[in-house]
């Protein structure tokens, strides 16, 4: 209440309606180090309903994390560790940034997966090293949104039991009572999607705890608890009401609630004896920590190689040994087939890598070849299939690359990435370094026609702060830009692949590709000073270099420039830069929306209109990707 109010916004009713079941969690069941939050075989906490943020900052200080009280009272302030949504990046103990409702739960069947997964490839009847639970406390909001829905299907197909949710049932939302929209049986949808579910009395701490039991001794299948519980607890005048959802309860009001609840009228009290109860998780996490190294070091002795093999996965170390299986290309092909090979490549060297993909592994060329497919009852499997859901397979990539200990990524077809954005965004809020694979990348897919034709797309991804966007131009760039994802520790990576195939015409080697440098001179000039630069990308590389090879038999110096990757490049130095795209008038060329190119072309072929249904060849005559077109635009710029 304190902290909300002095911040003057906030949503203070959550966390005082949710506050006596997330007391029984934190205090009787979530195995937590607080002094340790990145400890292996912790259980994964997400606050789905992150608008609730004080609720989980305030166990973050009563605990014992590195969350202090004038960090709660700097709550929503620039600077601080308490912002207004949890953010992992800036809090100690916060797993995932959460706001947008649905993202937390459906990021949390990636944390389950992950977790399945390291058991079933690492524990042993003698020893278990992978042994955690994923709890997630959500709101109506979550259950709302329909992420929240594709990722329960997926984890109640797969029987994900180490997952349980603890449903906020307060039938309040910001607009007022749930009967304005919300009256559906959600237990009986859940129980539908294949969970094990209960209804409790969410005030009652017994109750919730008898839950709580029940659940963890479910391991077949993944759990949801309905926790009926009164929004804003303890106000006189805004419990049960939306008046307590999304701003402070007003400084009367405070003084009233604490009254009720019998708590002392200064701002930010805390009770001693509270606090030396709370913090009693800095002894039991101690010792759970303990016990777990105690494990580890036994197996250890009786299971060296994968002992150490589980600890290099777990600190993030990927070793050395998948980049000596980068593949180099020198014949003609499509770069998604560039991609299965080189997928198939890091797969060998890297056990723990994982293909998923949204229903078009045929087509996006993800399947890890014999490796199986993870599924209920066989989770060593390594090809995930997540169905046409495509918003919770972007979800569960980054909950299953924050877990830790695996990497995984997911694919399907670049128009739609809109079905994923929210999570691509999260991912690059979050420096999680998730990895998405999109094939059929423009209008060379063909005769699909214009609802399956990226046109924008590019333009609006390559807007997203922290997003590696890598369209190469042949099989030697595709294996630059698998390097350039498994190495990165703080921004996720999304490849652009095209379906049409293309010449071989970059270097081929894979390390100190000049790709890594997000652009760099494919083709110089003659005489080595171009009057016109072309800058292309992906399929239109091959194009830029026929272009080239027409203007300088008409006598004008041609450079072509392949830049598969502005975030790259923009983080060269500006000498660099200028070597690459300075000293003549810039032309660019790419089967998308020019929107953007501006920054760094004078003139461009583009397209800046919707495609059409035709054979791949016919639509890049008549929408001007064309060398006689190329050579126009030059004239327009000379």
């Amino acid at each position: 209440m304190d902290a909300v109010q002095k911040a003057g916004s906030g949503h203070p009713g959550m966390p005082m309606g949710a506050a006596a079941m997330a007391y029984v969690l934190w205090t009787r069941h979530l195995k937590h180090n607080p002094a340790d939050p990145q400890w292996p075989d912790r259980d994964r906490f997400v606050l789905s309903a992150g608008h609730g943020s004080m609720l989980l900052y305030s166990l973050l200080f009563l605990t014992g994390y590195e969350v202090t009280l004038d960090d709660l009272k700097q709550f929503r302030q620039w600077g601080s560790i308490t912002p207004g949504h949890p953010e992992n990046t800036h809090t100690a103990g916060v797993e995932m940034a959460t706001g947008p409702l649905g993202q937390g739960i459906s990021t949390a069947v990636g944390m389950a997966i992950a977790e399945q997964y390291l058991a079933a490839r690492y524990n042993t009847n003698e020893a278990t090293i992978v042994d955690h639970h994923t709890y997630v406390m959500a709101s109506d909001g979550d259950l709302m949104e329909g992420i929240s829905n594709e990722a329960a299907s997926l984890a109640g197909h797969l029987g994900l039991g180490k997952l349980i949710v603890l449903y906020d049932d307060n039938h309040v939302t910001i607009d007022g009572s749930t009967s304005l929209s919300f009256t559906e049986d959600v237990c009986a949808r859940y129980e539908a999607l294949g969970w094990r579910t209960w209804h409790c009395d969410g005030m009652d701490v017994d109750a919730v705890d008898g839950c709580l039991v029940e659940a963890k001794a479910d391991l077949d299948r993944p759990s949801l608890i309905a926790c009926r519980t009164t929004i804003g607890y303890g106000s006189p005048n805004k419990a049960g009401k939306s008046s307590s959802h999304g701003a402070p309860l007003g400084a009367d009001e405070v003084k009233l609630a604490k009254e009720a609840l019998g708590i002392p009228e200064g701002p930010f009290w805390v009770d001693d004896e509270a606090l030396a109860h709370f913090r009693r998780a800095l002894q039991s996490g101690a010792e759970h920590q303990a016990v777990w190294e105690e494990v580890l070091n036994a197996y250890t002795s009786v299971q060296p190689s994968k002992a150490s093999e589980f600890k290099q996965w777990m600190s993030g170390d990927l070793g050395k040994e998948w980049l000596d299986a980068l593949p180099s290309f020198n014949d003609p092909a499509a770069t998604r087939e560039s991609s299965a090979v080189i997928i198939n490549a890091v797969a060998a060297a890297l056990p723990n890598f994982l293909s998923g993909c949204a229903d078009l592994a045929e087509s996006v060329r993800t399947h890890i070849k014999d490796g199986g497919d993870f599924e209920k009852g066989a989770y060593t499997g390594r090809n995930l299939n997540f169905g046409i859901r495509e918003h919770a397979m972007a979800a569960s990539i980054n909950g299953i690359t924050l877990h830790g200990g695996v990497r995984a990524f997911g694919g399907s077809f670049l128009i739609f990435s809109d079905y994923c954005r929210p999570s691509i965004r999260l991912a690059a809020l979050m420096k999680c370094p998730s990895i998405f694979v999109f094939s059929h990348d423009s209008i060379g897919l063909g005769e699909d026609g214009p609802t399956h034709q990226p046109i924008e797309h590019l333009a609006s991804l390559r807007a997203m702060p922290n997003l590696n966007v890598f369209r190469p131009a042949d099989g030697n760039e595709t294996s630059v830009a698998w390097k350039v994802a498994l190495e990165s520790r703080q921004n996720p990576t999304l490849l652009v692949l095209c379906r049409q195939k293309l010449p071989s015409l970059t270097p081929g080697m894979v390390t100190k590709h000049p790709a890594e440098r997000g652009a760099y001179v494919l083709r110089e000039a003659s005489g080595g000073v171009p009057r016109v630069i072309l800058v292309a990308t992906g399929s239109e590389v091959s194009l830029a270099v026929a272009s080239m090879e027409r203007l300088e038999s008409e006598g004008v110096p041609t450079r072509v420039v392949s830049m598969p990757s502005w975030f790259l490049f923009e983080r060269q130095s500006a000498e660099y830069r200028k070597s690459v795209l300075g000293g003549a008038p810039v032309v660019s060329i790419e089967a998308g929306s020019t929107m953007g190119w501006s920054r760094y072309a004078q003139a461009h072929v583009g397209l800046d209109h919707f495609g059409a249904s035709a054979p791949a060849d016919v639509l890049f005559r008549e929408f001007g990707f064309t060398v006689e077109n190329v050579i126009e635009t030059v004239k327009t710029v000379l």
